[in-house]
């Protein structure tokens, strides 16, 4: 299936992902052969590249967008680093586990995302 076209960035395909360690956007440019990973926090891009991501290129800061840090890495490195991410999947909660790696604010935003999404479960059928 071909990649949706998003009429608001000139990006194609993009998704977002969060972890107990962090929240990304993930972008293809149009043109350009690497991903661009955003971050609204510094530090969640340098607990990826830490962690899961060495290969992560240089972070740089500003950019022009409302993603205040981002980097660049090739798609195979960043699939292994997801991949791994999952195999290292050992909670039951996210939201309690989000809230012990980085503290109950965070926990907070990342409930309100949830809340926010829930919106789209359908209602029940009678």
């Amino acid at each position: 299936m071909p990649a949706r076209q998003h009429s608001v960035a000139p990006y194609t395909p993009f998704m977002w992902v969060m972890t107990p360690d962090g929240f990304f956007s993930i972008v293809r440019k149009r043109g350009e052969t690497d991903l661009t990973v955003r971050a609204r926090v510094r530090g969640d891009l340098e607990a990826l590249e830490k962690e899961y991501l060495p290969s992560l290129g240089p972070i740089i800061v500003g950019g022009g967008t409302d993603y205040a840090y981002r980097a660049r890495v090739d798609s195979t490195s960043l699939a292994s680093a997801i991949a791994r991410m999952v195999e290292d999947v050992d909670y039951s909660n996210f939201k309690d586990t989000v809230a012990a790696r980085q503290g109950f604010e965070r926990a907070h935003v990342y409930g309100e995302i949830w809340s926010a999404l829930r919106k789209l479960t359908p209602e029940p059928e009678s």
